[in-house]
C-alpha cells in the first residue's frame, strides 16, 4: 500500500510541475494576443476534454506524466492573426520562456513556505537573515553503513535516527562520536526510529581503531524565518540555480572529456576517461530515476523532505529548458533568434527538421538514461 501511494504522489508531483511549466505558456500566449487551442493533463490518447468559455478546450488524458499546450500557428512562419507565428520576437521569447520562468517562481514560492515551516540546509553557506533565522537541529541519523561492521550487523539502516544510547541522549554528532569512544569493546543497546517508528538494537562494538560502530553520521538542520521569508525562499532559488549551472556543466565536461580522450588517448588516459564517464552517468536521472527519489521521500522522509525535493526538481526542469537544446524551449529560442539575427527565413519545414531532430536524440537519450536507471534500481 506504501509503495502505491508512493507512486502516486510521485506522478502527481511531477505532473505539477510539467502542467504549470505549460501553464506558463499559455498565459502568456493569451496576455499577447496568441490563441490557445488546447490545454492538456497527461498525454494522449485523450480520456475527457471541454471546451471551456474562453474557448481553450480543456482535456484530461491517460498517459500522466505532464501535459501540454497547443498553440495557434505554432510554426514561426504562420502568418494568422492569432497565430504564435505572427506575433512579434520579442513575444515569442516571452512564450518560449514562461514555461521556465513559472517553473522557478514555483520553486521560489514552495522555498518561502519552507523558510517559515522548516527550510533544510542543503548547500555550504545557504543564505539567511541574521536576526531573524531560528535553526533548529533534527535528531542524529545514519548515513552510509559499512559492511560486516557492528551496526549493519545489529540491523540498523540508513536514515535511522539514533535517539538513545547506551541509555544516554543523542543530542549531537560529536556526543554520538564520543559516546562510541568511550563504550568500544562493549555491547550497548541502541534505540532508534525509522519511519515513525522506534526500535531497538544491540551493537557489539569494536574494541580497536576509530570506527567503532560503522556508520556515517549526520545531524539535518533546519532554519525557520518570519518577515524575511520570501527573501530567503527567492534568494535560495537563485543559490540552487547556480548550484545546478555548475552540476550541468561539469556533467558536460565530464562527458566531452571522457569521449576525446577515448578516442585519442593513451590506456591511462581512456582509463580515467571511463571513470569520467561514469561520473557523468552516475550525476543523471530520467523520469524512472527522479520518481526513484520522490517515492522514497513521499515514503519515510516526510512532508518536508517532499517539499523540498519537488522545489529543487522544478529549478532543474527551468535549468533544462533554458538551455539550447533542440526540441526545448531554449533550443527553439535559440533557433529562432539566430535565424531572427541573420535576418533568413525560418520556413515550417526547416524547423520541423530541426524540432525533429532534436527530439529524436532527445528520446534516444531519455531511453538511455532510463535503461539507466533501471540498472541502478536493479543493482
Amino acid at each position: 500500500m506504501e509503495i502505491i501511494s508512493g507512486i502516486i504522489i510521485g506522478l502527481l508531483a511531477l505532473t505539477f510541475l510539467v502542467v504549470v511549466h505549460e501553464l506558463g505558456h499559455a498565459i502568456a500566449a493569451r496576455r499577447n494576443g496568441v490563441v490557445v487551442e488546447e490545454f492538456g493533463i497527461g498525454f494522449p490518447p485523450r480520456a475527457w476534454s471541454k471546451k471551456l468559455k474562453n474557448k481553450v478546450l480543456f482535456s484530461l488524458n491517460w498517459l500522466p506524466l505532464g501535459g501540454f499546450v497547443k498553440l495557434q500557428g505554432e510554426y514561426d512562419e504562420a502568418d494568422k492573426k492569432g497565430d504564435y507565428g505572427a506575433a512579434s520576437y520579442w513575444v515569442k521569447t516571452k512564450i518560449l520562456l514562461a514555461g521556465v520562468a513559472i517553473n522557478w517562481l514555483t520553486a521560489a514560492v514552495l522555498l518561502t513556505v519552507l523558510a517559515i515551516t522548516g527550510l533544510p540546509q542543503v548547500i555550504p553557506n545557504q543564505f539567511s537573515v541574521e536576526g531573524d533565522t531560528k535553526v533548529l537541529y533534527q535528531p542524529v541519523q545514519l548515513g552510509a553503513l559499512s559492511a560486516d561492521y557492528p551496526a549493519a550487523k545489529a540491523g540498523l539502516q540508513p536514515r535511522d535516527k539514533i535517539l538513545r544510547f547506551a541509555g544516554r541522549e543523542v543530542k549531537t554528532t560529536q556526543a554520538f562520536i564520543d559516546l562510541t569512544q568511550e563504550y568500544k569493546g562493549k555491547e550497548v543497546e541502541v534505540i532508534y526510529s525509522r519511519n515513525g517508528s522506534e526500535g531497538t538494537a544491540k551493537v557489539k562494538l569494536r574494541s580497536e581503531g576509530q570506527t567503532v560502530f560503522g556508520a556515517s553520521i549526520l545531524q539535518p538542520t533546519e532554519t525557520r524565518s518570519t518577515w524575511s521569508a520570501p527573501i530567503v525562499g527567492f534568494v535560495t532559488t537563485g543559490q540552487l540555480t547556480w548550484e545546478t549551472f555548475k552540476g550541468v556543466g561539469q556533467l558536460v565536461g565530464n562527458l566531452a572529456g571522457g569521449i576525446a580522450l577515448q578516442l585519442v588517448g593513451n590506456e591511462e588516459q581512456k582509463k580515467a576517461a571511463s571513470q569520467d564517464l561514469a561520473a557523468a552517468g552516475d550525476s543523471v536521472a530520467g523520469p524512472v530515476g527522479i520518481l526513484g527519489v520522490i517515492f522514497p521521500a513521499a515514503q519515510q522522509a516526510g512532508l518536508t523532505s517532499l517539499v523540498m525535493l519537488v522545489a529543487v526538481i522544478s529549478i532543474a526542469l527551468a535549468v533544462m529548458n533554458a538551455l539550447p537544446i533542440p526540441a526545448l524551449d531554449g533550443g527553439r529560442w535559440f533557433t529562432m533568434t539566430a535565424f531572427y539575427l541573420t535576418r533568413k527565413k525560418l520556413t515550417k519545414e526547416r524547423e520541423e527538421k530541426i524540432q525533429a531532430t532534436g527530439f529524436l536524440i532527445l528520446m534516444a537519450l531519455i531511453v538511455l538514461v532510463t535503461v539507466a536507471d533501471v540498472g541502478k534500481i536493479i543493482k
